[in-house]
């Protein structure tokens, strides 16, 4: 909470008294992440380097997916602040494909940030901005408005004033639509059922206060999405 408020000095404090208290290797574990976070934001890289190496070596004790997704996030984390993109991309990458696999949507998002900040690192815009699309769908679907407000910081400005209030797949619907493709055409492009498709026009109806297909059209073309 300090960090988010921007209380740099104060999370840093706070987060080494924690890591002296804390030892049972499940709950430390938990606190070294955050102690990664806080001493990148506190500019302390040794610091974090050895939290992250003390987070890897508590998960090859234990081996236990959860800490291992920790694990790989913090090592890439780091990796990715010492200048290794394609060092961090691999742990990154690893990372998010295990919290895939635990079912837990936020850390994935959480990745998938620092996936395309190494991908932007090295140069290949086009999928770093895909991975900070797709993060920002799952951030607006579960309401995590701290996290929709920093995605939004790194993405370009117009394609985060063009998608509004709505999701990058909503997005794609409305566009779909503007063009006049029906429900069926849809589904078959984007590789849904006809029911996810009506569903998704119910959430752009009621977040853009629209009654129409035609409505929704207009105001399509009226914010330059087609």
């Amino acid at each position: 909470m300090r960090l988010a408020k921007g209380e740099v000095g104060e999370a840093s404090a706070a987060i080494r008294r924690i890591t002296e208290e804390v030892s049972a290797p499940g709950p430390r574990a938990r606190v070294l992440d955050a102690c990664v976070e806080i001493m990148l934001a506190a500019n302390d890289l040794p610091a974090a380097r050895r939290a992250s190496q003390e987070l890897a070596e508590i998960s090859a004790r234990q081996d236990i997916p959860f800490l291992c997704a920790l694990s790989s996030r913090a090592v890439g984390t780091v990796l990715l602040a010492e200048g290794h993109a394609e060092e961090a991309l691999v742990e990154l990458k690893r990372s998010w494909s295990l919290w895939c696999e635990l079912q837990a949507p936020y850390e994935a998002a959480r990745v998938r940030i620092l996936i395309a900040l190494a991908l932007r690192t090295l140069g290949d815009e086009e999928s770093a901005l895909h991975e900070l699309t797709a993060a920002r769908e799952t951030f607006a679907r579960l309401g995590a408005a701290i996290d929709l407000a920093r995605i939004n910081a790194l993405l370009p400005k117009e394609s985060c004033k063009s998608a509004g209030p709505l999701t990058e797949r909503e997005l794609q619907v409305l566009k779909l639509v503007a063009s006049g493709i029906t429900n069926r055409g849809i589904a078959e492009k984007l590789h849904i059922s006809e029911k996810t498709v009506a569903r998704h026009m119910s959430n752009i109806f009621m977040k853009l206060d629209l009654s129409s297909r035609t409505a929704a059209a207009a105001y399509a073309y009226d914010h330059n999405l087609v």
